[in-house]
């Protein structure tokens, strides 16, 4: 194997992690008890405002994508075909739908539920988008998750906007997005959050 063959494997391998790691879900659950936690007196109970938000924003959604990959309806958990997209977030965003009503009806803190909204939205809009071209989720994920940081915790945060960057890279590399799809999704996800 040459020096440049090499190399490539490496970067493969590299977009390959960065791609697993920061994927939505993965993203979304982190987020919801990073928000969940700063948005309550306590902590702790922020937190566990926050796993049960992601119960229905992450958790149950990304388990019915798992489970259709393994049945064969699906090829794969990033669903690459943009066909293949539109159930996955219908459920998803049945299942946040109620997941944020219960979140009201229980007294959830509101920056949480403002948030599990904003998520709503951002799924609403990603979803039309898909209906016409494969928009890349993943980095409108990763946007939205650096701005609501920066929202949350201050601007200072915004330095964050290189996770986004490194997912857009990681997408294009591994030739499952084109750089207008990333740099779509990532505007996107930024202008929603």
């Amino acid at each position: 194997m040459t020096t440049t063959e090499q190399r490539r494997t490496g970067a493969d391998r590299l977009a390959h992690t960065i791609t697993e790691v920061l994927a939505p879900p993965h993203l979304v659950i982190g987020l919801l008890v990073v928000v969940g936690a700063a948005s309550h007196r306590s902590a702790v109970i922020g937190a566990l405002w926050g796993l049960a938000a992601a119960l229905f924003v992450g958790v149950l959604p990304y388990a019915g994508v798992l489970l259709a990959v393994r049945r064969g309806n699906l090829s794969s958990r990033n669903i690459p075909d943009r066909v293949h997209r539109l159930a996955p977030i219908i459920l998803t965003a049945v299942s946040v739908a109620v997941g944020v009503t219960l979140l009201v009806l229980l007294g959830a803190p509101r920056d949480l539920v403002a948030l599990v909204g904003a998520m709503l939205a951002g799924l609403a809009a990603t979803g039309l988008v898909t209906t016409v071209w494969k928009i890349s989720m993943h980095t409108a994920v990763a946007a939205g998750a650096c701005v609501i940081l920066a929202l949350v915790f201050g601007p200072w945060l915004l330095l964050t906007l290189t996770l986004p960057i490194g997912v857009g890279w990681s997408r294009v590399r591994l030739h499952a997005h084109t750089l207008a799809q990333v740099i779509a999704g990532g505007v996107l996800g930024a202008a929603i959050a």
